[in-house]
């Protein structure tokens, strides 16, 4: 079964006899996964974006009070 997780593609392939897993199962498996790396991108994105606001308020804040 081909993968592709945004930059990564690879073949998954089971590796445990005694734990088969149908096509099902590993499109189950690969679409948390993809949702799972989705959602951390965009968790961290939103901290990056209000690191940055956070940053220019504080810039201005100390612009402001050396300006006094």
């Amino acid at each position: 079964m081909e993968v592709e997780i945004g930059e990564v593609s690879s073949t998954v392939h089971t590796v445990d006899s005694e734990l088969p897993l149908s096509v099902q199962a590993m499109q189950r498996l690969v679409h948390a996964v993809s949702t799972a790396v989705r959602d951390s991108h965009a968790h961290q994105k939103r901290s990056e974006e209000e690191r940055r606001v956070t940053g220019g308020v504080s810039a201005e804040r100390d612009a402001e009070s050396h300006g006094d």
